[in-house]
Order: structure tokens, then C-alpha cells, then sequence
């Protein structure tokens, strides 16, 4: 499966992993509160991430960009799932009280849920991501090699 996943994006394993990794400080950094989620420090760590996948895979003029873009961006979207539920007691020192017609549950059962949908959500997060820097990305390198062939 990994094989057919380098093959798809043009890139090994490793560097899927290593580009889709550096958006982990900044999750990190919210989920601990480290970082004001308005400051210029997380503006930088959302930002610069995205920009060195971009460099890199136009760098590296891989045959299929899109899928690449889309790769790393659902490794993020993985690593940012298991970075919130690691980190989940954290932030929420309590259990989750649902409301409404789940008011009834219990704690446990309210914060289960709760996980299992931040889980998805933040792989679906990651999969957007990808798709968007995807898209764009594949405009820039389209621009790129237009301009590099012209010379």
C-alpha cells in the first residue's frame, strides 16, 4: 500500500510524512495554549508549513502535484487527529456534557462521541487542506514550468 501511495504522488513515504509533520507544532501549540490564535507566532506556523509544501513539490516538478499536495494534506489531516486526541485531556479536564436530545447521556458517552467526531473532522481538515493547496499548487507549478520551459 505505502508503494502504491509513492507511486500515486510522486514522492517516497518518508517525505509525505516529514512535509505533512510540520504542521504538528502548531497544533501542539493551540491545543496547550501556547500561542495567541490571532498572533503573528500562529499566522507563522498555519503559513509556513503550507509555503515549504508548496516550494517542495514544485522544487522536486513531480509528475502528479495534485495528488502529492493531497497526500500530504491528509497525512496532516491524521496527524492532526491524533495530536488533538492525545492532547484531548488537556484541554478538556472535564467530560463533555452533551445538550439536547443527547442531554441524557453520560459523560463518557458524550466525550466519545465528541472525540470521534473531532477525529473526522480533523481528518476531513486535512483532506480540504490538501485539496485547496492542491488546487492552487497545481495553478503555481503549471505557471512555473511554463516559465522555466520558455528560457
Amino acid at each position: 500500500m505505502i508503494k502504491r501511495i509513492e507511486q500515486m504522488a510522486g514522492l517516497p513515504w518518508t517525505t509525505l510524512f516529514v512535509l505533512a509533520s510540520l504542521g504538528v507544532p502548531r497544533v501542539v501549540a493551540h491545543d496547550l495554549g501556547l500561542v495567541d490564535p490571532h498572533g503573528a507566532v500562529n499566522r507563522l506556523l498555519v503559513g509556513l508549513p503550507i509555503a515549504v509544501w508548496l516550494i517542495y513539490v514544485v522544487w522536486k516538478n513531480v509528475k502528479r502535484p495534485f495528488l502529492a499536495w493531497f497526500s500530504i494534506g491528509l497525512l496532516y489531516g491524521i496527524l492532526l487527529a491524533v495530536v488533538h486526541q492525545l492532547l484531548w485531556n488537556f484541554v478538556f479536564e472535564a467530560p463533555i456534557q452533551l445538550g439536547g436530545n443527547l442531554s441524557h447521556l453520560s459523560g463518557a458517552m458524550g466525550t466519545l462521541i465528541a472525540r470521534a467526531f473531532a477525529f473526522i473532522s480533523s481528518v476531513t481538515t486535512g483532506a480540504v487542506m490538501g485539496i485547496i493547496v492542491g488546487v492552487v499548487g497545481s495553478i503555481v507549478h503549471y505557471v512555473v514550468n511554463g516559465i522555466i520551459r520558455k528560457w
